[in-house]
């Protein structure tokens, strides 16, 4: 069984790596849309693969501390990337979320990265 939960934040970041006159290398911001999938067996007594509330409070303390922010400024998103992002979401809550199988980090309403921890 594979469950789902959906997350929101506002952070600004620039693109240190990308060439002179790139419009990323400005200053800019986004609305981030990730999406957080586990995957597992449903609990033969509760009926569920993982409680919810349990997923929001392992979730909700590290899209805090991006939200709002410029990502340059937070240590391993020094060059912060959609792809990098994810990558960095992912070494913040995997450890919590044994049943974590993939994030799916969008940018933009048609641009994002999907990571599946490899």
């Amino acid at each position: 069984m594979v469950i789902y939960k959906k997350f929101a934040f506002d952070s600004a970041h620039f693109l240190p790596n990308v060439p002179e006159g790139h419009k990323c290398k400005n200053m800019h911001g986004h609305t981030y849309n990730l999406t957080v999938y586990l995957e597992g067996d449903l609990d033969t007594e509760l009926q569920w693969v993982m409680d919810f509330k349990e997923l929001k409070d392992v979730v909700k303390p590290v899209i805090e501390r991006i939200d709002h922010q410029l990502l340059n400024d937070i240590a391993g998103l020094e060059n912060p990337t959609a792809e990098r992002i994810v990558v960095w979401i992912w070494e913040q809550i995997q450890p919590k979320l044994p049943l974590l199988s993939k994030l799916e980090l969008n940018e933009t309403p048609t641009s994002g990265a999907i990571y599946e921890g490899k």
